[in-house]
């Protein structure tokens, strides 16, 4: 479960987001809709513990993001727009290196072969990511700028 609640956030005296507050449950689907400026990117970045928030909180499941951020983003799967990406790495590199950053405990071959199967791209498991088509490059979730 994620919790939002009374989130703010401010540049100067600005607000990007003010007082917003909504749940969403386990196993729920859900969109995130509006306007250009409405602060969608912002909280997507505060819920992900990418960037701090100037008061409220962010919890995922029982982690408060900036009290245990480590926690909290180990239940997270998050894909921005434009994703810090490595260009030249291979995608096998690339999984290999998610593998570590998730603190993944499952048999690293096997799974990076089952992500790769799943995905359907066994094939190009060797290529630059730099080389990558958009198309595969979003199925593997690492979407090119």
């Amino acid at each position: 479960m994620l919790k939002v609640e009374n989130l703010v956030k401010k540049f100067g005296q600005k607000y990007a987001v003010n007082d917003i507050s909504f749940t969403i449950g386990e196993h729920e689907v859900v969109g995130f809709l509006g306007p250009n400026g409405a602060g969608k990117t912002t909280t997507m970045n505060m819920m992900t513990g990418y960037l701090s928030y100037t008061s409220g909180s962010v919890t995922v499941d029982c982690f408060e993001i900036l009290e245990n951020p480590t926690e909290a983003k180990k239940l997270i799967g998050y894909l921005p727009e434009h994703p810090p990406l490595y260009p030249e790495m291979t995608v096998k590199e690339y999984l290999n290196f998610v593998y570590e950053l998730k603190g993944c405990t499952l048999n690293r071959q096997k799974h990076i072969m089952e992500v790769c199967e799943v995905t359907r791209i066994v094939d190009i498991r060797e290529r630059l990511i730099k080389n990558l088509s958009k198309g595969y490059a979003q199925r593997v979730g690492i979407a090119q700028a």
